[in-house]
């Protein structure tokens, strides 16, 4: 029972982390548009019903029900179709579509028909109607007065910064947290104190970990190390870092070691002998080197029994952005590799196969490990940090995951209005009359087919969460 508020503090904690990164993600598109004119006319936070709303000027800011996600509303997304100008102040879902006019008796001509255009019209099936049903939605936003602020109207570089908008807040969002994470908090590190001390030796190899009577027992154990003792120097050396206190230890088997600790304010000295026996071998980054059959390398060295306590280290700012690169470059690759990752999910969820824990996470599964960090007894300041860099790979994700060039991701649009300005580039490189804009309401069935997917994958995701959830903590 005790550990149900702080797991209820921790879920809130991210949820509000949640909603603050979508809130500024909006606002990332917002800004630009009305700064190039473009009509907003909602600001929402969320989906489903309406939960508060206010309106400023021509814009209605709100928060809706299911706080899954945010948009903003611009008028005329789509633009019509070739050789079309859409009247303004059209009714109902489907708009009148009119098609400007060639001859001299008169500026338009009009066809109309439920919203599906003249060259709509002959096309037989359903997809043909979804790109014209979204041209005339688009259409139906457009009011008088309003034709020269429609989005798709805008150059194409200001429709890119708009529409990069969001997720570059959400990696400023990152860049900002990940700061404060390594700056503010630091990385865990291994110190010069000891944080455990074995029992006895347990070779590498062994299949088991636990101590036997014809274990050997650990020479630091033998010699009345206890954890919590700080390493002062070894056979007169001082010791700098965990790192060279073992090196000098994996040297030493059979030799007895002047080892001077720290323990409660006075110093102690004693004398170690460290033991030859099967390690792992690690390279210079501090992992285990594995072998060409899969396992990791051993060999004989000098072994103590005794591990490090580890301590966070202040970071400098130079530390920040590789570490969000870092960050990115592991999203990128679970996202290029999503198809296996989600059918492992489903086999873990609907059968016996294990959950990766490097692997997706729904923002339900999030939430439970944000309230596993919250009730976990461990200091505060450990907590928050977790807690910190949670929502801030939320925020790398958000960013790579939007920059996917299918609609109706943020990604899709600035691939048709790069598209657009290709092709532009190259009308006007062969002399050619301009094109117009990019028709990217015939997108819409592989949009819908998107949604679907995205969808299906989440249900699974979260399913999957709470079946058979990732346990980070043992």
């Amino acid at each position: 029972m005790d550990t149900v508020l702080p797991f209820i503090i921790g879920v809130l904690v991210l949820a509000l982390g949640v909603a603050i990164s979508i809130a500024l993600h909006e606002i990332g598109h917002l800004v630009p548009a009305k700064l190039f004119g473009v009509k907003v006319t909602q600001y929402m936070i969320g989906f489903g019903p309406t939960i508060f709303s206010k309106r400023r000027g021509e814009t209605e800011y709100g928060v809706k029900a299911i706080p899954l996600g945010g948009y903003i509303s611009m008028i005329g997304m789509f633009p019509p179709h070739d050789g079309e100008k859409v009247k303004a102040g059209g009714t109902g879902f489907f708009s009148t579509m009119v098609q400007e006019g060639r001859t001299d008796s008169g500026p338009f001509t009009e066809a109309i028909d439920d919203g599906i255009d003249e060259r709509e019209a002959g096309k037989p099936g359903y997809f043909g109607r979804m790109a014209a049903d979204a041209r005339a939605a688009s259409a139906d936003t457009i009011t008088a007065g309003d034709e020269h602020r429609a989005f798709y109207l805008l150059p194409v570089w200001k429709r890119i910064i708009v529409m990069l908008g969001g997720p570059f807040m959400n990696l400023v969002i990152a860049v900002v947290l990940f700061g404060v994470l390594l700056m503010g908090f630091g990385t865990a590190q291994a110190s010069t104190t000891v944080g455990s001390v074995s029992k006895c030796v347990v070779p590498a190899s062994s299949t088991s970990q636990t101590c036997t009577s014809s274990d050997p027992v650990a020479p630091a154990a033998a010699a009345g190390m206890l954890p919590g003792d700080r390493l002062v120097s070894i056979d007169g050396k001082p010791v700098t870092s965990w790192d060279a206190s073992t090196a000098v230890i994996r040297d030493s088997s059979g030799d007895a070691l002047s080892v001077v600790v720290e323990r409660d304010g006075a110093r102690k000295t004693l004398s170690v002998t460290p033991l030859l026996t099967e390690r792992p071998v690690y390279d210079a980054d501090g992992k285990a080197v594995v072998g060409s059959n899969g396992k990791p390398e051993t060999a004989q060295v000098g072994f103590v029994g005794i591990g490090p306590a580890s301590q966070l280290v202040p970071q400098p700012i130079t530390a920040v952005l590789p570490a969000v690169g870092n960050n990115i470059t592991a999203v990128g690759g679970m996202i290029l590799n999503l198809p296996q990752r989600m059918i492992a999910i489903a086999n873990a969820a609907f059968g016996s196969g294990e959950r990766d824990p490097n692997g997706p996470i729904s923002v339900v599964g999030v939430g439970r490990v944000a309230g596993e960090v919250a009730a976990l007894d461990a200091p505060i300041q450990g907590k928050i940090a977790t807690l910190i860099g949670l929502v801030a790979s939320l925020n790398v994700a958000l960013f790579v995951f939007n920059l996917i060039p299918l609609l109706p991701l943020d990604g899709g649009h600035i691939a048709g209005a790069l598209y657009e300005g290709v092709r532009r580039w190259f009308a006007k490189l062969r002399g050619k009359r301009d094109p117009g804009p990019v028709d990217i309401a015939k997108l819409m069935p592989l949009t819908f087919a998107v949604v679907i997917i995205l969808g299906g994958m989440s249900a699974l995701l979260i399913y999957a969460d709470i079946v058979k959830p990732i346990n980070l903590f043992g």
